[in-house]
């Protein structure tokens, strides 16, 4: 057990996901003070931000630009200040979609056939058939995200992804099952099937929460195993540590394709991590605790 600490959590900041991110600090604060640590909250919304004295720990709550892609934890290494979950290359690999499927590919990792659009008059890929996914190759929580169904709609599809990133990635669209699996430590959580009635976008996923959850995922045994290690093939291909959730989608067949490494997953109660944790026995704020104490053990 580790001794009651003084704690900063990290939340909110500039990013799209900033909403989303102040609601997981919340959460974190709330659950590590019931765990006797003094807790100080601070949102680097804006540049010259000073962690408080006596800080022992930062817990990282942020989402997206600034805190997801490896800025806010190079700041920390210059600070010297110990800060829970990926280091800062490990959370630019991840936070980069197309770094991350680099990764995947060398480390034998099945993800998804794609190619990177730079111009916003770019033509239609060729050798290619629609339907294809347009994703902003840096922003997280399907920010941007959007499905050509037809080349008549290719113009305005990238032009709307390309409002949030000047690099989209253009990714063939794959049927299957969605699901997503969190990692604590080197350790699978239970599978998060996800069911969504339309697009599963940010909008579904944080205000018209339009989508079924099923957890552990209906998976026969040998699928739930090549997903689960597929997701942990993902998460050493980026360097990561401590925690991570990966998006994968599930062919009719059973082979799992990763999609995405979230490396700062969502910590509301009801985000996929605890929810996946809780399944496993680890109530919320003892998943909370366990972050602290890898980010601690780190020398």
């Amino acid at each position: 057990m580790t001794a009651k600490l003084n704690i900063t959590v990290m939340l909110g900041g500039p990013g799209a996901e900033r909403e989303v991110s102040l609601r997981s600090g919340a959460g974190v604060a709330k659950a590590l003070r019931s765990r006797g640590h003094t807790v100080h909250e601070l949102d680097p919304r804006e540049p010259g931000w000073k962690l408080p004295a006596g800080n022992d720990l930062v817990f990282l709550a942020l989402h997206g630009i600034y805190g997801e892609d490896g800025t806010v934890q190079r700041e920390l290494d210059q600070l010297g200040a110990r800060y829970t979950g990926c280091d800062a290359e490990a959370s630019r690999l991840g936070f980069d979609k197309s770094l991350t499927k680099d990764r995947c590919l060398a480390a034998g990792v099945p993800t998804a056939r794609h190619v990177l659009v730079d111009k916003p008059n770019a033509s239609w890929p060729m050798g290619w058939n629609p339907p294809v996914v347009l994703k902003p190759v840096r922003q997280g929580s399907s920010v941007g995200l959007q499905f050509v169904e037809r080349v008549e709609q290719w113009g305005a599809s990238l032009a709307e992804a390309m409002r949030h990133d000047s690099l989209v990635l253009v990714e063939e669209k794959i049927s299957g099952r969605e699901c997503t699996v969190g990692i604590l430590g080197e350790e699978t959580l239970p599978i998060i099937e996800v069911r969504p009635k339309g697009i599963y976008d940010y909008n579904t996923k944080y205000h018209t929460r339009t989508a079924e959850y099923f957890c552990p995922a209906p998976f026969e045994p040998e699928v739930t195993r090549r997903v689960q290690a597929a997701a942990l093939g993902a998460f050493h291909a980026i360097g990561g540590r401590d925690y991570s959730r990966v998006d994968i989608i599930v062919r009719p067949n059973g082979e799992p394709v990763v999609l995405e490494v979230n490396t700062l997953p969502g910590m509301t109660e009801t985000s996929s991590l605890p929810k996946a944790a809780k399944v496993a026995g680890i109530e919320y704020a003892e998943l909370c605790q366990r972050m602290v104490e890898m980010a601690m053990r780190r020398k």
